[in-house]
């Protein structure tokens, strides 16, 4: 999966997986992560997600990576919303009080340029890359986070071949084989979807999975070192 394809998504307005409102899951659970005041939020793949005006809204700082200036673009205008605009190596940089967006290839960005990332939150990222490039995520997630860091992510787990992704399905046992050599995993809900919407609800899917996980990074042992 290109970028041209999802440039190509933004192009033509087709972003089913876009919520124009903040998703309940990360108002219930977010508080679970036990984070303190002022901590940096990396929102990987964000799009124009208000989710991340809600993080802000709780004061946390904002760090998103999102591919498709017209998301971002988009992002600041429909919430009335001026960023100061540059070059930062590869990515343009959207910089506005304790929000900070780079626009570029998320697996091309490091930590030298993120800075310190205390909390990840992820609804729409994982879901959105095919099998071959979770595996790769997962890495690059992994070489981005410091040891204690948590994460909050939302998957959907469905019949694959009822539908092909985005977004894909993604069942716990995947969760398991991305995540569970570097971090300890908990499932903090697991609830069938009884009004699917979107590309969900055209497909007809016969069920539907949403299962909401906590990460916590591992700190590192001396077969890790």
């Amino acid at each position: 999966m290109h970028h041209d394809f999802w440039h190509e998504r933004w192009r033509q307005n087709q972003i089913g997986f876009h919520q124009p409102v903040v998703n309940l899951y990360l108002q219930r659970f977010w508080p679970k992560l036990h984070l303190k005041e002022k901590a940096r939020v990396l929102v990987p793949l964000c799009g124009k997600s208000s989710d991340m005006l809600w993080l802000l809204e709780q004061g946390f700082q904002v760090v998103g990576v999102e591919l498709s200036t017209l998301a971002v673009d988009a992002f600041f205008a429909e919430n009335n919303l001026q960023a100061a605009v540059r070059r930062k190596g590869d990515f343009v940089f959207y910089e506005l009080d304790d929000l900070q967006i780079y626009c570029g290839d998320f697996f091309a960005i490091g930590t030298e340029m993120l800075g310190r990332i205390d909390a990840v939150y992820d609804r729409a990222s994982l879901i959105a890359l095919p099998p071959e490039m979770r595996v790769d995520y997962a890495r690059q997630m992994s070489n981005l986070l410091m040891p204690g860091t948590e994460s909050l992510l939302i998957t959907f787990d469905y019949l694959q071949e009822e539908m092909s992704g985005p977004p894909f399905s993604v069942s716990a046992e995947e969760i398991e084989q991305l995540y569970g050599d570097w971090c300890d995993i908990d499932i903090l809900a697991c609830d069938n979807v009884e009004e699917p919407q979107g590309r969900f609800k055209d497909q007809k899917l016969s069920q539907i999975t949403e299962r909401v996980f906590r990460l916590a990074k591992r700190p590192l042992t001396s077969t890790q070192d």
